[in-house]
């Protein structure tokens, strides 16, 4: 019986044909080190933009109604800051969800306080004109504005 090596050697034939066999880099934990590092800097950056800047401000569709083949209205309420200015897109939508009426509402600063919210959430109705009968209503987006 021949006894089988645990290591490669290759046959002199092989080596000159391909060239002796290429020595196995070891593995370099300050290469992952500076990848983790890295990563957790972009991760950190990411949370602070997101969490930082303009106040919060968001919107919560209430309810729509379809007035006619050109008219629709559409309920919601907008929360942001008590003294701040906002528009919303308002949209209305047909069966096959095409907009076919769209409106940006002005919303300025709250001036009644509540002591449940302090202002923050009130409530709007836009009237729109549509192009064609629409189905569904809703508020598309809302954004703060300078004053």
């Amino acid at each position: 019986m021949t006894e089988v090596s645990s290591a490669y050697t290759p046959t002199p034939r092989v080596a000159n044909r391909y060239g002796p066999p290429k020595p196995v880099k070891p593995a370099r934990p300050f290469r992952l080190l500076v990848v983790t590092v890295l990563l957790a800097s972009v991760a950190a950056v990411a949370v602070f933009a997101l969490t930082s800047g303009n106040p919060r401000i968001s919107s919560k569709d209430v309810g729509f109604s379809i007035s006619g083949d050109q008219r629709a209205s559409v309920d919601f309420e907008l929360t942001k800051p008590a003294d701040a200015a906002a528009e919303c897109a308002i949209q209305v939508l047909s069966e096959n969800y095409a907009v076919v009426g769209w409106k940006v509402v002005a919303i300025g600063p709250n001036a009644e306080t509540d002591g449940v919210n302090n202002g923050r959430t009130t409530a709007h109705r836009a009237e729109l004109r549509t192009d064609s009968p629409g189905v569904s209503g809703g508020v598309n987006a809302c954004w703060l504005v300078a004053d």
